[in-house]
């Protein structure tokens, strides 16, 4: 994954970005030496937070298929939780 300074970012701009993005999913932006952040293109973004959902509906379908849900009114929930209190 490519690298760029803070520097470089204050000197050249977004534009520094956008080439290498051109060739790279994602940019590694440093500071003061130390990666810092993680610039990328807002499509490959979009992706990566699908494919999040769809890791978290599929644990969620995993835990009603072994059991380890409940199902309950909202109030029945409410007390639930008063009574772990």
């Amino acid at each position: 994954m490519p690298h760029i300074s803070a520097n470089d970012l204050k000197t050249k701009g977004i534009a520094a970005i956008e080439i290498l993005l051109t060739e790279h999913d994602e940019v590694i932006v440093s500071v003061r030496g130390k990666d810092r952040f993680v610039v990328m293109d807002l499509a490959h973004y979009q992706h990566l937070r699908e494919c999040e959902l769809e890791v978290a509906l599929a644990q969620a379908r995993a835990d009603v298929a072994a059991g380890r849900a409940v199902q309950e009114t909202p109030e029945a929930h409410l007390a639930r939780l008063d009574d772990l209190a």
